[in-house]
């Protein structure tokens, strides 16, 4: 092995996100774009097919370096695997390999790696730095109240399935759940078997890691978060969002960097910027989630019922299931967009209320902008998601489906009224601005995520001097 050429003036992270979702890229570059506001070097990891498709794309965020390696699917992405485990079963076998390749270029190089943080739902990249001796840092997408729940999954600390859906389920630091309250891979158990597989599999190896790292905030998860930390090296560094919504402390930082979907900004604002404070209902489920033609006609009328105006993100390719002219008969009312900027909209003033699927990234903008919710969970994380923002932190209404899973118009109505209209809405209103200030400080100067971040880069830069030391 050719002997490191170090520099002594940068410690070096590669960052690794899970490279085909969106929710799971967007946070790890926010997270890369601070360690280099404080001075470390930092590349950008991503497959090759995910880096074509993708991470072209990227604006805002060009000095970031980005390599990439190989998943075993370079033309075609997990599309064009057999399965879901076949994907999962290839890019472990085959990124194992091409990750450690990479590291083994960059051994030679100015700036040989220190460190890798690597999303959580790759446990094998743990693996391949530890063989280099390199640092690892395994970095978390979900709420510390869900890694909680899938950890008690992984260690066999409560059976799975819960026959019993009414009885309540204590965990230490969360409040008392219902079967429902899960992650949808606990209480509807066998459903997308890989996938459950995959997000029990985050603590495979999790003692290992040098840091755990969630993108979450300290004052948001008390609880949960020091439990966990008494085993776990665990640090809150969230929410990973744009400064320019936060703390401001990124010059011209607005956007995550990364996006799957084109979108019309100008023609989006311009009708938003038309509207009246706290007039507008925005609606958006994410970038994955697929509502039910059902579903989607019942959203559909329960807007057109309801006295405020709604913006309503619609991907391109669940455009179909809208029912028959009602873009047209709501146009007055309302908007509907293939793709908007979120952050943008949702710190627009006429924005009152945020219909919302609640996974995390979308959670958590609400919370640092202030936005209460209404939640209508699909699945994943999203139901826990929902029972904490409505009876723990308490910024929105969760809306009540009826016994085919469908939440009805009437229910759409009534929820949208409650928060834009109803007294307890102006509670939730406070509440979401208080939690808004809490965010803001956890990610300034002295607050508990940048003091965390600070406390692993000075360790990091430490490591890095030692080995340093050792190899003159």
């Amino acid at each position: 092995m050719e002997k490191r050429q170090r520099s002594d003036s940068k410690a070096h992270c590669l960052v690794f996100p899970y490279p085909n979702l969106q929710g799971h890229i967007n946070p790890m570059l926010q997270f890369s774009k601070l360690l280099h506001h404080n001075g470390v070097k930092v590349t950008l990891v991503s497959t090759l097919f995910a880096y074509n498709k993708l991470m072209q794309n990227t604006s805002g965020c060009s000095y970031i370096p980005l390599e990439t390696i190989s998943d075993g699917h370079d033309q075609g992405g997990s599309a064009h695997a057999e399965s879901v485990d076949a994907y999962l079963e290839r890019f472990w076998q085959v990124g194992s390999q091409t990750l450690a390749q990479l590291i083994e270029k960059l051994l030679s190089s100015e700036y040989p790696v220190d460190c890798i943080v690597y999303d959580a739902m790759m446990p094998w990249s743990l693996d391949v730095a530890k063989k280099y001796g390199i640092l690892g840092a395994s970095f978390f997408t979900q709420s510390c109240a869900v890694d909680s729940i899938l950890y008690h999954v992984h260690k066999g600390l409560f059976t799975l399935p819960v026959v019993d859906d009414q009885s309540e389920i204590s965990l230490p630091g969360l409040p008392p759940l219902k079967l429902f309250d899960m992650p949808s891979f606990v209480y509807d158990f066998g459903s997308y078997p890989a996938i459950f597989k995959m997000v029990v599999g985050q603590f495979s190896n999790v003692e290992k890691a040098d840091w755990v790292l969630c993108n979450t905030f300290y004052e948001l998860e008390k609880q949960v978060v020091d439990w966990m930390a008494t085993f776990l090296p665990l640090k809150t560094i969230g929410p990973t969002i744009p400064s320019h919504y936060l703390d401001k402390r990124l010059e011209d930082d607005k956007q995550y960097g990364v996006s799957l979907f084109d979108t019309n900004n100008d023609a989006c604002m311009k009708w938003l910027n038309e509207q009246p404070k706290g007039s507008v209902a925005y609606v958006a489920f994410g970038s994955a989630a697929q509502l039910g033609v059902e579903q989607m006609e019942e959203l559909a009328w329960g807007l057109r019922r309801s006295k405020s105006k709604f913006l309503w993100v619609v991907r391109e390719a669940e455009a179909a299931k809208l029912p028959k002219g009602f873009v047209e008969e709501t146009s007055e009312k309302g908007l509907v967009v293939s793709w908007c900027p979120q952050l943008e909209v949702l710190a627009n003033e006429a924005v009152g209320c945020f219909i919302s699927h609640c996974g995390w990234n979308s959670t958590l903008e609400a919370f640092s902008l202030g936005v209460p919710v209404v939640a209508l969970p699909q699945w994943t994380d999203q139901s826990t998601n929902a029972k904490f923002i409505m009876d723990v932190w308490k910024i929105g209404v969760k809306a009540l489906a009826d016994e085919k899973g469908v939440v009805r118009q009437e229910e759409v109505e009534h929820c949208i009224s409650e928060i834009m209209e109803g007294e307890r809405g102006k509670e939730m209103q406070r509440k979401a601005l208080e939690w808004k200030e809490l965010a803001r400080k956890a990610v300034d100067e002295g607050g508990s995520s940048s003091n965390n971040i600070d406390e692993f880069i000075s360790k990091l830069v430490l490591s890095r001097e030692k080995r340093c030391a050792c190899e003159k």
